[in-house]
């Protein structure tokens, strides 16, 4: 049994590029709840140096935090994907040097927090299904000159079946062979089409439309249906939501800020959501927006 019980504080889509005039690297002040912070991605370019300074300053000022980060699609804009997940974990290793083991980016990583309570992490980029592949690859950002260099649908794809191929291994890895372990799973992109993760407005559209580029529908994959899975944090969408899955028991959060245009639920100084994991049960802890 762990001698504690973890509190995880969860935030994505901070968006600290933007404006992109004058980026909010070094003026925006994240209040933290948490020694434990989950990072779940678009929190800026991993081009602008404003992003390292920004995370190091985190870990710096605060002697006992603990950074799990996820690499957003925004992350990897103006280079290629390979050079930004690169160049993360290049920064993971000098944090490490200077801070010890207190920054760690996960991409495809499992991370077991306590004896009992394990973290899996990676972007899940989408399934852009063929119907939609024009489409996307003619209006979504990732696809074109402002956004991941060398960069299409069917690389996109091929990334989505590798993440899902890992999530659902590790997931059954973990439950044959450590049945006692309770599963917490970190990922920029939507894995539910919920109508509860996902903004009304788009509520709508047709699975095979541009908002596979946002979520896709991971409801008969083992590593959602899985018992062991006791929570599932994303981000991207720019739509905040907390609820429980009633079929499988799980947690399903997404606290993000969002751009200049987003309508989300605040996610930045006081907007904060927690998950707190007990040997029984897996909980939110909900800090109201200041």
């Amino acid at each position: 049994m762990s001698m504690f019980n973890p509190q995880l504080q969860i935030i994505s889509d901070l968006h600290l590029e933007t404006p992109l005039a004058i980026p909010s690297y070094s003026k925006f002040r994240l209040q933290l709840h948490s020694n434990i912070l989950c990072l779940l991605g678009d929190i800026g370019l991993v081009k602008d140096a404003g992003l390292f300074t920004f995370l190091e300053n985190l870990l710096s000022s605060t002697s006992n935090l603990r950074i799990f980060y996820v690499l957003g699609n925004h992350e990897a804009y103006q280079m290629t994907l390979q050079k930004a997940c690169q160049t993360l974990e290049q920064f993971e290793q000098r944090m490490r040097t200077r801070y010890g083991h207190r920054f760690h980016f996960l991409n495809g990583t499992r991370y077991d927090l306590t004896p009992e309570i394990t973290i899996l992490g990676c972007t899940l980029w989408t399934h852009i299904p063929k119907q939609a592949a024009s489409e996307a690859q003619n209006r979504l950002t990732d696809f074109n000159d402002r956004g991941i260099k060398d960069r299409d649908v069917n690389e996109h794809n091929s990334d989505h079946e590798k993440d899902l191929s890992w999530l659902n291994s590790q997931v059954q890895q973990i439950e044959e062979a450590e049945p006692h372990r309770r599963i917490i799973i970190l990922t920029h992109h939507s894995p539910t089409t919920d109508p509860r993760a996902n903004d009304p407005r788009h509520n709508d559209r047709p699975e095979n439309s541009i908002q596979s580029g946002f979520v896709t529908d991971l409801s008969k994959e083992h590593c959602w249906i899985s018992p062991a899975v006791k929570a599932w944090a994303f981000g991207h969408t720019h739509y905040s939501c907390l609820f429980r899955d009633e079929q499988t028991d799980k947690l399903v959060v997404a606290n993000q800020k969002g751009n200049l245009k987003s309508t989300c639920l605040p996610a930045s100084r006081g907007g904060k959501v927690l998950l707190k994991s007990s040997e029984k049960r897996t909980e939110f802890k909900h800090y109201i927006p200041m």
